[in-house]
């Protein structure tokens, strides 16, 4: 038996019988997505949190595959990776069951019984790949991808496994690993014969395996060996069908893949899209080069056909507008409907099938056309065409057309038989394809948002279809004929597409089920409820939704009280309530005005109703039929109309019903208010009854005010006003009257003002009188106006003619006057002739400028004026060119600027050169008398400059018309050399420069990379700068060149476009609002971009900041402030919008995915003090305070940098969370302190820091005095120190001789200690070589485990029983032991105990230690036991709030080092514990003596190493420790055994013993003999001969010397516990007779009758310490050698026990149930399971393990071991200090690699295989059967049957509670073992 079999059993009994402690998981809160429209024309709707529900995955990675729903009672069960889920209709989870991941590969194949696999094995997880309802059997198939595809029957309750087939080849239904290419349908027969299961899959390359399609036995018994055989299999034929291996051979990666499957009639059908095969060019192997070509069919089978002969196929596809949609992505069988059933010409119960379609035949994964098209499919019109086809080819006609199964095509044979709707097939003919495509009848496209699922029902004879799509959304679709389908709603379901193909509705159709990968959403099928009024509810096109009248409301019809009522449910938009109003507006001046309301389609209001004016007034209507009268608002609750606004305002007038208290109709009511009008236009022009008076200038609603007389206007026409003008011009500071045209003006009356005209100049009113020629003319009198300044040659001035003060005419054509100037911005003659005609300016040549043709005083000949006789400008003058520079191979435009240019373009059409070269000029850039722009002829080489020509005139040039300029242009020859960078991003956006010469000639430049441009920047001589754009060609190099006009630059320049620079980390990842904080950015290519920027965005504001580039990888940013303001700055930490980078053009790392970064709160520094200044005195600290000075980060060392100064000089900083410390400069006086962090500059105020202040005087002469009288002082003391010195320098002299002595002995005692800490000890290592350690027997090691301390345990026994009774009472035990091998009394049994008060610890350890016993026959059952206990205790602590880390926890032996040890107080010179040190010096030596074995005195002597301060019973334990090696301790002879026998020359013999006649004795102080004492030699020569009586040398009274040699003996050989002999300190006691203290190295110090003058002698006990490390020294290898092998999966001699791997998946898997995912808890919980439980007990305890001896000293060392193992195993970090004690310091350094060594152990467990139930169980039998009979059964039942007889009502009263022990009877069987038991039987 190994200490590994021990291991595991000690193991489980101490985890399994421990408490647990686990924490309540919290539950996830789901929140609705937020639905989004894709276009206007499509209501989406808001969906309400009670309506919608979601379920998301536990875990990203385990996707959602498959969805079902029970009909019967609405329960959702979903398919997962790794899970089933069975879920409520609201989508809770009720019970979840686990499915993988589990040890596969996918390269083996079934069944792994029959052929094992070879293939390495790794962690796969299992998809679901099929989910189907077996209602007949309540149970749920759920197909996987592990293992190929095995099954599990579930019970659809609870998902209970009620079977797994997997041992037969059948029972393998796909290899193939995706979730959506196989589908299932179950047919039923008669109640007799069980049902059929039609599979069909993808077979991924494997058709020897898997049959693409086949029918199979759904076994009643889900664990009958018969469950998926083939429903008929012989020889030849068989219920299936497989892809042949030569369709293979044509196209490699041929597959099937099944879409969707049903049952219908008698047919079973499957929808498919499979590869093309045939030799047209578009077809063909995609290895081939070319692309495959993909085809959707419909395959049918007879429901009763076993041999498949009934096989056919048919394409089907759908044509929308010339486009074909070929490739199938889902489908749904449903019924026609009364409404689409006319359409389609078949019955409203026919069989439907919608199918969802993408474009084409060609499947692109990554370029995936998002166009799709909904199609609908009459199955009566397949069939029809199925069987036209069969009929044609009984009759010889074609081929059986079905290539890919086929692959020669086979002619149909001819036979002679009727086919009708049923016919299935005979063995010919069969299988067989169709050629021609069903076409079905396309309902709706999306070309944008790509639909992925269908599903569909019929809703009040209308057919509602629901597609998910791409994006996530469903989309409402109501199907009311073939070409009539309205989308009439669109739902975000999900929150990220797509959704996946299988859809539900719930068991009432009420709801919707759709999923993505990861959420499962249940989406109302109507949300009636988002339309607010009868319009939108009845005009949405749902069939759903209906208007309920009298309760205002959108709803289904049942749910509208009193619906069945006239006129009271409205389901058409004709039937909605219409209301109208009369009159339907009045003057907010007319109150309570009887209102006459007109409703149409209302039900019967005899409850009555109220009129309602929105918030204003209420009043009952009285009801006249359909008529209601009102009145209007009374004066009080009349609105008041805001003349700013509007002269109206639209108030809704309600009908209010008084049986539902709602609004039910409204229309518009309109309140006018004629008086905000001022004018008369807008008065008359009102859509309500406004009169303007005239003369009153007044706007009325009542004509009755406003009398003819007194001017009443009723329209337009007849009100007074300006009518429009030419443009009216008035030159500055000439006086002229204005003559404006108008109608209708009025006659002022008497009392009234006349008329005005009213001009406001730059912001000042200039009133001119004017003058009324009759109603239709009026003048502003003779006046002159001015205007300031001579920036503007014209000025429109507003014009307003009033009457009577401030009545307005009205100006409708918005006249103005025109003021101008003609000298303003016309200084030359050109500009001045260029001036409008109507100004009337020429150009006054005697004056030199522009004016009024009366202001030039000089005679009309000297006058220039356009179109006038003299009309050309002379003098010409050239002021500006551009450029002066240009290419010889011209196309320069060439603007020149100047005077008097001509004013017409033929002027100067051929007229301009330019250095001699002609340069053509361009009508586009003419601007006369100004500009003239030209484009330059090619020079010749000749020409090198010259300056510019212009002519102005047509025909010959007069020199008074030629204008030449002052400088000149050249000709230039512009070279490009070089361009830098020569590389940069894909994406564009570098500024390259390139450098050459004369670049900045010509006027136009365009820079090409390759064919396409570089955007042109800047330019100077020497360079030229553009701007990449993103390469059209991807990445590589591309030719540069450069065209400066028609000069086309060429060299070999060439610029590299590179892969886009990339983001992988950042850190830290945080920063403070103000940004400013270094940030260290890792990627790759980020040396390409030349001023990169970090950008952070925040509520559509976004900041950037500065990074500087290190290398290609590394970058340093500093971050960019947080775009938000101060007053929105949160207490709490904010992530932006998005942040990322401005990399040149590279927008992919504008706004980064994967990145965290996040915002703290700036720190805040509070004020220095109240005041602002703070007063210090030099050197004293200045403590800055605030808060946020650390954010709260979790990325380490990273902090903020903070810098402080004071002045100008910085200081040292202390930063905690709230303060700063800043160690002040040395500096006087006062000083600004500044605060500086990221961005953040901040003046908490003022220090002022105080010099020492000069002394005054009057403390001067203090100071004096007070320094006098200490010198006197002085003088007396040196006097009498004199004297008292003489004295104590003879107690100096003494005290100067003992340190001197101490301090060479402690010199002494260091060097002694280094040179042992160098110097290895060889002798220990070299002893232990080879040297086995013997173990225990297994029942030893057992009970000195279960039952510690106890020798002489009942259980080793037989049943002690009075004979009479021992039959009763074996009964009785026989009884009671089935009941504790009956699982639920043996769980209700110890629950019971473990309840009682009065059971205590110490019972429980009892009762399980008893129960094991028991149970050694039977470990599996036991180990059943303790797992369900474990788990039970788990669930019950789930309550408790105690931390999970708590739980689990509960309250080697080598030659020592040859060293002295006190016999008496166990000390040693060598120890780990600072407890057991000698802390004295120790003189000794190392003698050999040769020892006779005592039974063989002829074989050769031993040789053993003693010390001469040895007691003789030490030096005796050493002689049988060497002779007895590798005997066990039990089998040795025992040293008292013994006597030492020292053999001398000439047969001289002398027994030694501790104590004898020559002991010596002082005081009351008695030495233990030593071999000093005895002045035993070197290589002397020792015997050990048994004990003798008397001996010559022993002490005379023989019982005296016997009894204190078993005093210390027994002190020193104790055998109890390990936790007594801790306890035990050897004291020493007096002897009782003689009053004598027996010592052997030390003498005890607790008695403390040390004298005084010792104290000399002593030294410093702490000096000893080094020893504690000279032993760790020696021993740290076996301390290594032990932990290493412990923790170790690989380095420990025999493979790693199962259990342990077991216990630790089964932690694993409870916490993985509890939500618990911290790693400390999970180390904790194996930790305190195995290493603190089993392994430290070992280490302080090795003889429960070995058969060895165990002293005080190894005791004690042991204890430090084994606290240091703890520490190893703990997550906690020991935080250690120079006062911590000594043996946790001693191994402080080793602990941190130890505990990587745990974790190590713990990770390497746990990627093991997993060790499966049956594996333990086999083990666990093996176990019980070699350790049957160690226990006597019997007696231990007994044992236990004492607590029965203790709690027997507790224990029968709980039996009788529980329901499954009732049903067992067990309380009966109980008190059938009482009563045997009990004495009376």
């Amino acid at each position: 038996m190994t200490s590994l079999t021990r291991t595991r059993t000690c193991f489980f009994v101490c985890c399994f019988l421990s408490s647990l402690q686990l924490p309540v998981t919290s539950q996830t809160v789901v929140q609705a997505p937020q639905a989004q429209s894709p276009g206007s024309q499509v209501i989406t709707a808001s969906l309400q949190d009670a309506e919608y529900s979601s379920f998301r995955a536990e875990n990203p990675q385990w996707t959602f595959n498959h969805l079902a729903v029970d009909y019967r009672n609405g329960n959702v069960y979903l398919g997962a990776v790794n899970r089933i889920y069975k879920l409520s209709p609201s989508l809770e989870v009720q019970v979840s069951h686990e499915t993988g991941p589990d040890e596969d590969n996918r390269k083996c194949y079934p069944p792994r019984i029959v052929q094992p696999c070879s293939e390495p094995l790794s962690l796969t997880n299992n998809v679901n790949k099929m989910l189907l309802m077996d209602y007949r059997e309540n149970r749920l198939l759920a197909c996987g991808s592990l293992y190929q595809g095995i099954c599990k029957l579930l019970r659809l309750d609870d998902l209970f496994k009620l079977g797994e087939p997997f041992h037969k080849k059948e029972h393998y239904l796909s290899g193939v690993n995706e979730s959506g290419s196989v589908f299932g349908v179950i047919v039923s027969y008669s109640t007799a014969s069980p049902d059929m299961l039609f599979i069909a899959t993808a077979v991924d390359g494997k058709p020897e395996y898997f049959p693409t399609i086949s029918s199979r036995k759904l076994a009643r018994n889900s664990e009958e060996d018969g469950m998926f055989a083939y429903v008929f299999h012989d020889e030849f034929v068989a219920s299936m069908i497989k892809i042949p291996s030569d369709t293979f051979t044509v196209i490699p990666d041929f597959d099937i893949y099944y879409i969707y499957g049903f049952a219908s009639g008698n047919f079973v059908y499957f929808l498919t899209l499979q590869p093309e095969m045939g030799g047209g060019p578009t077809t063909g192997s995609s290895s081939t080069g070319r692309e495959q070509v993909y085809t959707s069919k419909i395959v049918r089978l007879c429901k009763d056909d076993t041999a498949f002969n009934s096989y056919v196929e048919v394409p089907i596809g759908c044509i929308s507008g010339n486009v074909e949609y070929r490739l199938l992505e889902a489908a749904y069988l449903s019924k026609a409907g009364a409404i689409l059933a006319r359409s389609l010409d078949v019955a409203p119960d026919d069989d439907v099938l919608f199918a969802v379609f993408s474009k084409g035949q060609k499947r692109r994964p990554r370029q995936a056309s998002q166009d799709s098209a909904l199609c609908v499919f009459s199955l009566r019109k397949i069939n029809e065409k199925i069987k036209e086809r069969l009929q044609s080819c009984y009759k010889g006609e074609g081929t059986l057309d079905l290539a890919w199964l086929k692959v020669k095509d086979i002619p149909c044979s001819s036979a002679l038989l009727t086919i009708d709707d049923d016919f299935c097939g005979l063995d010919m003919n069969a299988p067989l394809g169709v050629s021609e495509m069903v076409r079905g009848k396309p309902l709706f496209s999306d070309g944008v948002d790509k639909m992925s699922s269908v599903i569909a029902y019929v809703y009040k004879n209308h057919s509602l279809v629901f597609v998910g799509t791409k994006s996530g959304r469903v989309k409402k679709i109501r199907v009311d004929g073939s070409s009539r389908a309205q989308q009439y709603e669109t739902v975000q379901a999900v929150e990220n597409g797509p959704i996946l193909r299988d859809m539900a509705f719930s068991s009432d159709h009420h709801y919707l089920y759709v999923m993505s990968d990861t959420q499962l959403s249940r989406v109302p099928v109507e949300a009636c409820g988002q339309y607010s009024t009868c319009t939108e509810c009845l005009g949405s096109g749902d069939p759903h939704c209906g208007w309920c009248v009298l309760h205002n409301m959108c709803t289904r019809k049942e749910k509208c009280e009193r619906s069945s009522e006239p006129r009271r449910f409205a389901s058409d938009i004709k039937q909605c309530v219409r209301l109208s109003v009369h009159p339907n507006n009045i003057s907010v001046s007319q109150f309570s005005v009887t209102l006459v309301l007109e409703a149409h389609n209302v039900p019967e209001l005899s409850a009555g109703v109220n009129c309602t004016f929105e918030d204003l007034a209420e009043m009952s209507g009285l009801v006249e039929g359909n008529r209601i009268k009102c009145f209007s608002p009374a004066e009080k609750e009349m609105p008041r109309i805001i003349v700013e606004k509007s002269d109206h305002q639209i108030v809704q007038l309600y009908l209010k019903s008084k049986e539902t208290g709602l609004a039910f109709a409204n229309t518009s009511f309109v309140f006018y208010n004629c008086s905000v009008h001022k004018s008369c236009l807008s008065c008359v022009s009102s859509p309500y009854q406004c009169h303007w008076c005239k003369y009153r200038h007044d706007c009325t609603h009542d004509p009755r005010t406003c009398s003819f007389q007194e001017g009443r206007v009723k329209k337009p026409e007849g009100c007074p006003q300006l009518l429009p003008a030419d443009r009216i011009l008035v030159p500055v500071n000439v006086v002229k009257p204005i003559t404006l045209r108008a109608k209708n003006l009025p006659q002022p009356q008497s009392g009234q003002r006349g008329y005005e005209c009213l001009l406001t100049i730059q912001g000042n009113e200039h009133r001119v009188p004017a003058l009324r020629f009759n109603s239709s003319s009026v003048q502003c009198q003779n006046t002159s106006y001015f205007y300031d300044g001579m920036e503007m040659s014209s000025l429109p001035v507003e014009l307003t003619v009033i009457w009577n003060g401030d009545f307005s005419i009205d100006n409708p054509a918005h006249n103005k006057v025109h003021l101008y100037k003609c000298d303003a911005q016309r200084g030359s003659c050109g500009l001045c002739l260029k001036a409008d005609p109507l100004f009337g300016c020429v150009w006054c040549k005697g004056e030199n400028r522009c004016t009024l043709k009366q202001h030039c005083p000089h005679p009309e000949n000297q006058w220039l004026e356009h179109n006038g006789i003299n009309s050309k400008c002379t003098h010409p003058r050239i002021t500006q060119i551009t450029p002066l520079r240009g290419p010889r191979e011209g196309g320069t435009l060439v603007t020149i600027r100047g005077e008097n240019l001509g004013l017409d373009f033929r002027e100067i059409q051929d007229n301009v050169k330019v250095a001699e070269v002609d340069c053509t000029p361009i009508r586009e850039g003419y601007i006369p008398a100004e500009q003239i722009v030209c484009e330059m002829g090619k020079a010749e080489k000749s020409q090198y400059t010259g300056n510019v020509q212009v002519c102005v005139g047509v025909g010959e040039c007069r020199p008074e018309f030629m204008a030449k300029s002052s400088k000149y242009y050249y000709f230039v020859i512009p070279r490009i050399i070089n361009l830098k960078p020569s590389r940069g991003p894909v994406s564009g956006g570098t500024i390259v420069n390139i450098t050459g010469s004369h670049l900045d000639a010509g006027s136009n430049v365009s820079i090409m990379f390759k064919d396409q441009p570089c955007t042109y920047v800047r330019r100077g001589g020497q360079w030229l700068a553009c701007s990449t754009l993103a390469s059209l060609h991807g990445c590589g190099n591309v030719s540069v060149s450069v065209s400066i006009d028609k000069a086309h630059l060429q060299k070999d320049l060439r610029f590299e476009y590179v892969e886009d620079p990339t983001i992988t980390k950042i850190e830290p990842e945080w920063s403070i609002y103000s940004g400013y904080t270094p940030v260290t950015v890792t990627g790759t290519n980020l040396d390409i971009i030349q001023t990169p920027l970090i950008r952070a965005k925040y509520n559509s504001h976004e900041t950037f900041n500065l990074c500087r580039v290190l290398s290609p990888t590394t970058m340093l940013c500093q971050a960019p402030e947080l775009p938000i303001s101060l007053a929105r700055q949160q207490e709490a930490s904010t992530r932006p919008t998005e942040f990322g980078f401005k990399l040149d053009d590279v927008l992919s790392l504008m706004a980064l995915n994967n990145t965290n970064f996040i915002y703290y709160p700036n720190p805040e520094f509070e004020p220095l003090s109240v005041s602002g200044v703070l007063e210090l005195k030099p050197g004293s600290p200045i403590i800055l305070k605030g808060r946020h000075f650390l954010p709260p980060t979790n990325s380490g060392n990273v902090k903020l940098n903070y810098t402080v100064l004071i002045g100008e000089k910085p200081c040292m900083l202390t930063v905690s969370e709230t303060q700063l410390l800043c160690e002040s400069p040395n500096l006087t006086g006062r000083h600004k302190v500044l605060a500086r962090v990221g961005g953040i500059e901040f003046s908490p105020g003022v220090v002022h820091i105080m010099s020492d202040s000069p002394l005054s005087s009057s403390a001067i002469i203090g100071i004096a005095a007070a320094g006098a009288l200490l010198i006197l002082v002085i003088v007396v003391v040196l006097i009498a120190y004199k004297r008292k010195s003489r004295e104590s320098d003879l107690t100096l002299k003494r005290l100067q001789m003992q340190m001197d002595n101490l301090e060479s002995r402690v010199a002494l005692e260091c060097k002694e200690a280094f040179a042992e800490l160098q110097t290895d000890i060889h002798e220990l290592t070299s002893d232990l070589d080879g040297a086995g350690i013997p173990f225990l027997d297994y029942r030893t090691y057992t009970m000195r485990v279960l039952f510690p301390g106890i020798e002489e345990h009942p259980v080793l026994r037989d049943l002690e029983v009075p004979g009479y009774r021992q039959d009763q009472v074996e009964k009785g035990l026989k009884l009671f032991g089935q009941l504790i091998n009956n699982k639920v009394f043996l769980l209700c049994f110890i629950r019971t105990l473990e309840a009682q008060r009065g059971f205590s610890m110490r019972d429980r350890g009892n009762v399980a230690s008893l129960i094991m016993t028991v149970l050694q026959s039977k470990l599996e059952y036991a180990t059943d036991v303790l797992k369900h206990l474990l788990s039970d205790l788990i669930d019950r602590n789930l309550e408790s709030k105690n931390h999970p880390k708590l739980l689990l926890r509960s309250k080697v032996s080598l030659e020592w080092l040859q060293s002295p040890i006190d016999s008496i107080t166990g000390e040693a010179r060598y120890s780990l514990s600072e407890d057991k040190l000698i802390r004295q010096q120790i003189d000794y030596k190392t003698l050999v003596v040769n020892c006779i074995h005592p039974e063989n005195e002829k074989s050769p002597e031993i040789q053993v190493k003693v010390l001469n301060c040895d007691t003789i019973s030490q030096v005796k334990e050493k002689i049988l420790d060497a002779i007895y090696k590798n005997v066990p301790h039990s089998h040795r002879l025992k040293a008292s055994d013994m006597d030492l026998e020292w053999r001398q020359g000439r047969g001289q013999r002398m027994i030694l013993q501790d104590e004898d006649v020559t002991t010596k004795i002082e005081g009351d102080w008695k030495r233990l003999n030593l071999l000093c004492h005895y002045q035993v030699p070197d290589n002397a020569v020792m015997a050990l001969v048994p004990k003798q009586v008397t001996a010559y040398n022993s002490v005379n009274n023989s019982t005296v010397s016997r009894t204190s040699a078993s005093k210390y003996e027994n002190m020193i050989k104790y055998t109890g516990s390990p936790d007594s002999l801790r306890s035990r300190t050897p004291m020493i006691t007096p002897d009782l007779e003689s009053g004598v203290k027996v010592w052997h190295l030390v003498k005890n110090h607790e008695h403390g009758d040390q004298k005084e003058g010792d104290r000399g002698s002593k030294m410093v006990s702490e000096i000893y310490l080094t020893r504690l490390l000279a032993t760790k020294g020696t021993l740290q290898k076996f301390v290594d050698d032990l932990f290493e092998t412990i923790f170790s999966t690989a380095h420990r001699g025999s493979a790693l026990p199962l259990a342990i791997k077991y216990m630790f998946d089964f932690l694993d898997e409870q916490a993985d149930k509890h939500n618990i995912h911290d790693p400390h808890v999970r180390h904790t919980w194996k930790s305190n399971c195995l290493p603190l439980r089993f392994w430290v007990n070992v280490i302080k305890n090795p003889q429960f393990v070995f058969d060895i001896h165990k002293s005080s000293i190894t005791d004690a060392c042991l204890s430090v071991v084994a606290q240091t193992f703890m520490d190893s195993c703990s997550t906690s970090e020991h935080r250690l200090g120079k006062d911590s004690p000594s043996n946790k310091l001693l191994y402080a350094k080793d602990i941190p690699s130890y505990k990587s060594w745990v974790e190590r152990y713990y990770s390497d467990i746990s990627k093991m295989q997993a060790i499966s139930d049956q594996d333990m169980n086999a083990y666990l039998a093996e176990q019980s059967r070699m350790h049957m009979n160690e226990f006597n059964s019997m007696s231990s039942l007994s044992e236990i049957y004492s607590y029965v007889g203790k709690y027997t009502e507790e224990i029968v009263c709980s039996l009788e509670q529980d329901d499954a022990a009732r049903k067992q009877r067990l309380a009966f069987k109980l008190e059938q073992v009482v009563a045997f038991m009990s004495l009376e039987s």
